[in-house]
């Protein structure tokens, strides 16, 4: 049969696996010679039928058996043609991979706890999504409150919201603790905010003293020593301010790192930098912690770990600490 001497000629004269998928199509194919052999049964006779089929069958099976043979051939030899081409010098001196680097966001955080442990803090951390009275509430925050429209917070349900503060913390801990409390809570919080000096999502540190005797002097003398330990010797200032858990409240500055207080565009002309806020407990809620504001005192403080990064190293844009360019994380 001529049809099958020219299928098995061009089986062995294919020199590789695509040439051979050629051959496939060109004689078993859709449309293939041997294909168009089988269609065209109908137009012979019945005698002749049987036979004709039985020998194009048989002709199709050594087609097929050729190419199978053929292709494992050539994909043998294609591997090893390759392999060869490929061959690895094993004696070149090897590549070193890329090494990483602390992020800043974590170099400040390692810093905070160091010198909290220090002096004498434990860090204590709490869930990110809050109910409604840990996150506001509790903190002598309620519904119909004008400082909540300070926190444009992401809220889940009515009751449930991505938490806007780490404070929450401090209040489940003083529920099952009691005093002395020396803690500081660590974690993600999240706002609707955004550009250039703020995230939607950022971190903070926020820490909590309550205990007998505790003044507005030892809270100084804590954020002192903070400043001193972060930004050496550098003038540090406390101005009024306020926040509905503090009372009295106040903000700390440090001289601008940048113009070293002459005034520029980082610290907006004024020569200082806002660090962190912090105030006395409010009595309200030592109460609703349990605790008898008669009997314990206590101060609280609230670091943005984003915002030290930035008057630390004089990062101009807070975008630049999620962005996770390499070309910025080595310089730290």
């Amino acid at each position: 049969m001529q049809v099958k001497e020219s299928a098995l000629s061009a089986c062995a004269s294919a020199g590789s696996v695509r040439e051979l998928e050629d051959v496939r199509v060109r004689f078993l194919g859709k449309k293939g010679e041997l294909t168009l052999i089988l269609r065209g049964m109908g137009q012979l006779s019945p005698e002749e039928r049987p036979a004709i089929g039985k020998l194009v069958n048989e002709v199709r099976g050594q087609v097929e058996a050729a190419l199978a043979a053929r292709t494992e051939s050539l994909a043998q030899a294609e591997t090893e043609a390759r392999l060869k081409a490929e061959t690895l010098d094993l004696s070149l001196p090897g590549r070193r991979p890329g090494r990483g680097t602390k992020h800043p966001l974590n170099i400040i955080f390692e810093d905070l706890q160091r010198i909290f442990v220090g002096m004498g803090f434990q860090v204590v951390e709490g869930p990110e999504i809050e109910t409604d009275y840990y996150n506001f509430e509790a903190l002598n925050v309620p519904p119909d409150h004008p400082a909540r429209d300070m926190q444009d917070t992401f809220y889940i349900t009515e009751e449930f919201l991505l938490r806007s503060q780490t404070s929450p913390v401090q209040i489940r801990v003083m529920e099952r603790q009691e005093p002395p409390v020396r803690i500081i809570a660590p974690g993600k919080v999240y706002r609707r905010d955004a550009d250039a000096t703020h995230s939607p999502m950022f971190h903070q540190v926020e820490g909590l003293v309550v205990d007998k005797g505790i003044t507005f002097g030892d809270l100084k003398g804590t954020l002192m020593e903070l400043a001193r330990s972060l930004y050496g010797d550098r003038e540090v200032r406390f101005r009024p301010s306020f926040f509905p858990f503090t009372e009295p409240s106040a903000e700390m500055d440090i001289s601008c790192i940048v113009c070293e207080g002459a005034g520029c565009r980082v610290c907006k002309g004024t020569g200082w930098l806002e660090v962190l806020g912090s105030g006395m407990v409010h009595p309200r809620v030592l109460e609703m912690a349990g605790y008898d504001p008669n009997q314990v005192t206590g101060f609280a403080f609230g670091i943005g770990l984003e915002r030290l990064a930035m008057t630390r190293y004089g990062i101009e844009d807070i975008r630049l600490l999620f962005e996770n360019d390499l070309r910025f994380l080595r310089q730290f």
